[in-house]
């Protein structure tokens, strides 16, 4: 059976959301023959179940374990048996749409690139996940990464989510490196660009996540996004964009300013940066929630959710950066649960 695409899915515990991930990939409108390999980190909760009783009625769904419960662990594992000629990873809490295989194969036909994908819209049916959402898609926020973004013509860019790869990719780079808990996309997308890879995000090419709903999770998602980017650069020996050093150095500006305050000393270059970011910050809080009913609490919220995603982000920065100078540095890939011989013989 000759299979045209293979949707790989790294999950823990998405009982909530990953059957209507997986409704969103069996119901596509296509022509294209696909399987879905699930890489489950053994759900403690009712993902499996729910995985068995959709196999019943698709029987292209394969489910392995990943008992290291690293997305890079399980992707690489369900990469090894993959037999698509289209590799496209999606997460247990996010949806693409009816033509997503049809647009992606669109795509490939009329541009030069080794990976094609959309923008991605974040959802959420909670008031903080809502914020969170806001947060996440503004230029402020997230410093204009274009796939959180609705976009209206196709382009070149650095990176995305969920995108469709040519199965040649994996031969000549290898898989995910499984010493990154987070950012393993994106290390990925970078080595590709550094192998002379091309990354086209399309209009057409649509998906949708579910943001976290809480600010501690939040909170934690974007020092270990921060902690882990330092491992990235370490690896690819660069940095994709200047915008991910820069909430580092607003962190920095911020520790550097408290501690000399307490010793009495004056910088006043420190506080330019500060007034320039909280400036910034009430601007852009204002700015977006300037049509929302409950104006203050949400000025307040978002204004509070910038701060926590940009601080976050760069203390899990400075953290990587001190803890990589008490470890050996290496820049080697490491994607040992990829069994290259075995998917170059597929």
């Amino acid at each position: 059976m000759n299979i045209n695409i293979s949707f790989i899915l790294p999950v823990f515990n998405e009982e909530r959301t990953i059957e209507e991930t997986l409704n969103s990939i069996i119901t596509q409108k296509t022509s294209q023959l696909f399987e879905i390999i699930i890489a489950d980190g053994i759900s403690t909760d009712k993902t499996r179940n729910i995985i068995a009783k959709k196999k019943k009625h698709f029987s292209r769904i394969k489910l392995i374990n990943n008992k290291k419960k690293i997305v890079s662990v399980g992707f690489n594992l369900a990469l090894s048996i993959s037999k698509g000629d289209i590799i496209i990873r999606v997460d247990g809490h996010s949806k693409i749409d009816n033509y997503f295989i049809e647009n992606c194969m669109k795509v490939f036909s009329q541009v030069d690139a080794d990976c094609v994908g959309g923008s991605t819209k974040h959802i959420s049916s909670t008031y903080i996940g809502n914020i969170i959402k806001i947060a996440q898609t503004s230029n402020f926020g997230s410093g204009g990464v274009s796939f959180r973004k609705n976009i209206s013509q196709g382009k070149y860019v650095d990176t995305l989510a969920f995108g469709a790869y040519k199965r040649s990719v994996f031969k000549k780079i290898g898989g995910y490196d499984e010493e990154l808990i987070r950012n393993q996309d994106d290390e990925f997308n970078f080595r590709l660009i550094q192998n002379k890879g091309k990354i086209w995000i399309d209009p057409s090419i649509k998906s949708s996540y579910k943001t976290r709903t809480s600010i501690f999770s939040f909170a934690k998602q974007y020092f270990q996004y921060g902690f882990y980017k330092v491992k990235v650069i370490q690896k690819r020996g660069s940095i994709s964009s200047i915008r991910h050093i820069v909430p580092a150095v607003f962190v920095l500006s911020l520790l550097s300013f408290i501690v000399l305050k307490f010793f009495n000393f004056e910088n006043s270059l420190l506080e330019i940066v500060l007034v320039l970011y909280f400036t910034l910050n009430f601007i852009f809080s204002f700015k977006s929630i300037s049509k929302n009913k409950y104006l203050l609490v949400s000025f307040i919220s978002l204004f509070f959710t910038y701060f926590i995603m940009h601080f976050s982000y760069g203390f899990g920065m400075l953290i990587g950066f001190i803890s990589s100078l008490f470890r050996q540095r290496s820049n080697k890939l490491l994607d040992v649960h990829f069994n290259k011989k075995l998917f170059c013989k597929i």
